[in-house]
């Protein structure tokens, strides 16, 4: 089956291009003009990932990333020709999978597609295709005929960024995806839990770093081993 890239652009020669390369790649595109109901062409026909331009009429790429987040994990790449680190770090936090920032090539854009899509992949593979399992109903975790029992917390946020691997998490994103009750905890909290899940982990897969930091903005799931890892905002 192919892949639908969905672009979201105002400037029709620009979209037309990219969607030029892209079916060229080998993929079916669908494009918007606006960011007025993204989200439920998201929700009713999902895309295999999102290009969303950041300054858009009806609504900005920020907002419309922000209401696609909570119908759905599809991937998406966010362009722009705002470079300012505080509008990366904003897409960042509302579950952005990378940026193209203009003047692009429309190659580096389909290349950009391709590695998101493959780093994606891990997600929509079935629970346990990775290095983990993750055991819901008992909170616990195995690896190489190991297995540990986490918190709920720790479970929560292992989950959170084992099934969406790749994907940077910013730490209010995982308050909110870990506290379901909103109570108000500082960022601190949030290194506190990921240095003891990292300690647990660590007795799994000894020497093997999982969790890593992504300075000024939060944390990801990735295995940097060469094993895939598993099933995702």
């Amino acid at each position: 089956m192919t892949d639908t890239i969905l672009i979201v652009e105002d400037e029709q020669r620009l979209a037309s291009l990219l969607a030029d390369y892209l079916k060229a790649a080998g993929y079916e595109v669908h494009q918007v003009g606006d960011g007025t109901g993204v989200a439920e062409v998201v929700r009713i026909e999902p895309p295999a990932l999102i290009l969303l331009d950041l300054m858009l009429p009806g609504k900005d790429g920020l907002t419309v990333c922000r209401e696609v987040r909570a119908v759905s994990d599809v991937p998406i790449i966010m362009t722009t020709a705002r470079v300012e680190e505080i509008d990366r770090l904003l897409g960042l936090e509302l579950g952005a999978d990378d940026y193209v920032c203009k003047p692009y090539s429309p190659r580096e854009v389909v290349a950009r597609v391709k590695a998101v899509l493959r780093r994606g992949a891990g997600r929509r593979k079935p629970a346990g295709s990775g290095p983990l399992r993750l055991d819901d109903d008992r909170l616990l975790v195995t690896a190489d005929g190991r297995d540990i029992t986490l918190t709920a917390v720790e479970f929560a946020l292992l989950k959170t960024l084992y099934e969406a691997s790749g994907r940077i998490f910013s730490r209010d994103r995982l308050m909110d995806r870990i506290y379901r009750d909103h109570r108000i905890v500082s960022d601190r909290t949030i290194d506190s839990h990921v240095k003891k899940l990292r300690r647990r982990l660590d007795e799994l897969l000894p020497g093997r770093e999982l969790i890593h930091s992504v300075y000024g903005v939060g944390y990801r799931y990735e295995d940097r081993s060469g094993t895939a890892s598993g099933t995702p905002s």
